[in-house]
């Protein structure tokens, strides 16, 4: 079958040429976009990643041109209208998990980097500043862990923070099994008033879009740690900004940013950032950010090639009920 990804970068291609030895793959830097989708013509299938845009403008252009199935080399499909989809007889298939380790265990480096002023210690390193003061952070064993999400990722990253010796609390109509031998179940008010560190682990929908807001805020323990490694939209970002100008949130870990599809994954060094929000972000000594790479380990990496490939190879054979299908 004939194949064109969008968003593609060279690791893409390492890891996908790999594994591939049926499929004719057509590589493009290009978001997925109303204005990219001439691009879709003459390929059976395009694979998207989590800044393509595939409202229903763009899936009725990809149905005009022949598209069989989007085929999403990523967890998360909030960019997907999955009703245009369905009512056009598109398929949409995703990666419904490559590596719960990867995001927990990049959720607990932001959280060593922001208690131990790592980001900071570096820099002053290498301008021979070995001085400790403004550095000190707080041990983290008994500390109390407010996880909002408990599937595959926030299991694992209960099981380490249960290592560090943490206090840990779960918010989540639907944990996995097991995460009750791990952490204790409560409401979302009761986390947001315990803890002292919370980590968003739950999908992005329209019950938790901006769950993280002023209200949500105001519940919190004043110099609170917040982690965002899960979907930039649950944060409401001028609200997060409020607080921490205000200092009643203590720290901030993002790998992910609401508007974060103009920036992630390019090298915008030579440019000016033009989204005054996500700059201010950037000067806040108590606020570190990671560009959308939690997921990037080449175990994560492997693992979403050979999903990817198997949707595409169940649907050439008909197989449809092997395919990682979002209905």
């Amino acid at each position: 079958m004939k194949i064109k990804f969008f968003s593609s970068k060279p690791y893409d291609h390492e890891f996908f040429d790999q594994l591939n030895d049926r499929h004719t793959i057509i590589y493009l830097e290009a978001h997925l976009s109303e204005k990219t989708l001439a691009l879709a013509e003459g390929v059976d299938i395009v694979c998207c990643f989590v800044n393509d845009t595939l409202n229903r403008s763009v899936l009725q252009g990809l149905y005009k041109h022949g598209v069989k199935m989007v085929a999403l080399r990523c967890a998360g499909f909030n960019n997907v209208d999955v009703d245009a989809a369905k009512e056009l007889g598109i398929k949409v298939c995703r990666v419904p998990e490559y590596s719960p380790h990867a995001v927990a265990e990049h959720t607990v480096g932001l959280i060593l980097d922001l208690n131990r002023n790592i980001h900071r210690a570096y820099n002053r390193i290498r301008e021979n500043d070995y001085s400790l003061h403004g550095l000190m952070g707080f041990d983290l064993t008994g500390k109390t862990v407010g996880v909002i999400g408990a599937g595959k990722i926030g299991k694992a990253f209960l099981e380490i923070m249960n290592g560090f010796g943490c206090n840990c609390l779960v918010s989540d109509p639907k944990p996995l099994p097991g995460v009750e031998n791990l952490a204790k179940l409560v409401d979302l008010d009761t986390l947001l008033e315990e803890s002292d560190i919370i980590s968003l682990h739950c999908p992005l929908t329209n019950d938790t879009y901006h769950l993280i807001n002023q209200q949500s805020l105001a519940k919190m323990k004043p110099g609170v740690m917040l982690i965002n490694t899960s979907r930039g939209g649950l944060i409401d970002t001028k609200a997060v900004i409020d607080s921490l100008k205000a200092g009643t949130l203590g720290y901030l870990g993002l790998d992910v940013y609401e508007e974060e599809s103009d920036l992630f994954f390019e090298d915008l060094s030579d440019q000016v950032i033009q989204d005054d929000i996500f700059a201010r972000l950037t000067t806040f000594p108590n606020v570190v950010i990671t560009g959308h790479q939690a997921f990037f380990t080449r175990e994560a990496l492997h693992k979403i090639a050979t999903t990817t490939l198997n949707n595409i190879d169940a649907l050439e054979r008909g197989n449809l009920d092997e395919i990682a299908l979002i209905e």
